[in-house]
């Protein structure tokens, strides 16, 4: 009996392991300020990446950036970030993952959390201890970001 069980859970966890395509926090690998590949293996949705960009208990990148687009329909946006209109036309997917991700490897100054990281945090309260997003919600608002192109 034992013998006809042991193939069936070998190929479950196959399966869960084929499934699950996202790179974990700590094997994220930023290459020249960019993020080649999806964190997922699929791309994001732009409208989910809208709403976690603007959701003040997902990414809240309104807490510190401007886009002029979101003007009329969100209130309090910050000033402590650069305005994110046209960012498509100057960063690659690839860098505004990466940004993302992880902001202090472009600029060891900045005040924006990393945003897919769990160690080398700085002051951290275990309570708040993880990613800030994940992974899907990361691709999510590149691909937001991707539709912020200029006039």
């Amino acid at each position: 009996m034992l013998h006809r069980i042991i193939p069936i859970l070998a190929a479950a966890t196959l399966a869960t392991t084929a499934q699950a395509g996202e790179v974990a926090p700590g094997d994220v690998k930023i290459v020249d300020g960019a993020i080649a590949a999806s964190l997922t293996g699929e791309p994001g949705d732009a409208e989910r990446g809208k709403a976690a960009f603007v959701g003040r208990k997902a990414g809240n990148c309104l807490a510190c950036h401007v886009v002029t687009e979101l003007l009329d329909e969100q209130q309090f946006h910050g000033e402590i970030g650069p305005p994110l209109d046209g960012v498509a036309d100057i960063y690659s997917a690839a860098e505004l993952r990466a940004q993302i991700v992880d902001s202090k490897v472009a600029n060891p100054a900045t005040i924006m959390p990393a945003f897919y990281r769990e160690t080398g945090l700085n002051r951290v309260p275990d309570a708040f201890k993880g990613t800030i997003l994940s992974a899907q919600q990361v691709e999510d608002i590149v691909a937001y970001l991707g539709t912020l192109k200029g006039e």
